[in-house]
């Protein structure tokens, strides 16, 4: 089970950092003009929601927000704007590496290939440096007994 999370982290290196700058940027131009609409539209103890539409979507245009929020009536609402976004964010941000996650062991490792073996197991029947090149790291030796026939998938151009 640990591959898994291991994987999935190590395969969305970028699209993790992508996602923690979307979410800067998404604060900064989404969530400070709702925040400031929000805390505009409670002045008069209750929420009304015209003057709240009214003011979010000129402060989405203006970006006058951005400074404005941090002052001592509004950075409440702020915060409160902020945790709620960046619970959905995070949560949407799981549900995306889930999905991405492997779904076993040997996703994405070529089938026959000398990674499913571990520390040198192919070396009882593979040499390291000379014979038949399989692989970089493998060769077939021809001094083997048994079956050395080759099978060679691909093709050779001679032009």
């Amino acid at each position: 089970m640990n591959y898994k999370v291991s994987k999935t982290l190590k395969d969305n290196k970028k699209s993790i950092i992508i996602m923690a700058v979307l979410w800067v940027f998404f604060t900064i131009v989404l969530v400070a003009p709702i925040g400031y609409s929000i805390g505009l539209a409670s002045q008069q103890g209750s929420f009304d929601f015209n003057i709240f539409l009214e003011n979010v979507f000129t402060e989405l245009v203006s970006f006058s927000s951005i400074t404005r929020v941090f002052g001592a009536e509004y950075i409440g609402y702020f915060g409160k704007t902020l945790l709620y976004f960046t619970i959905i964010y995070l949560i949407l941000g799981f549900i995306g590496l889930f999905k991405s996650r492997p779904k076993h062991e040997y996703t994405d490792i070529e089938h026959g290939s000398s990674d499913w073996s571990e520390n040198g197991e192919q070396y009882r029947i593979l040499s390291k440096n000379k014979g038949i090149i399989l692989s970089r790291h493998n060769f077939l030796p021809v001094d083997k007994r048994g079956n050395v026939n080759v099978l060679v998938v691909g093709r050779f151009r001679f032009w």
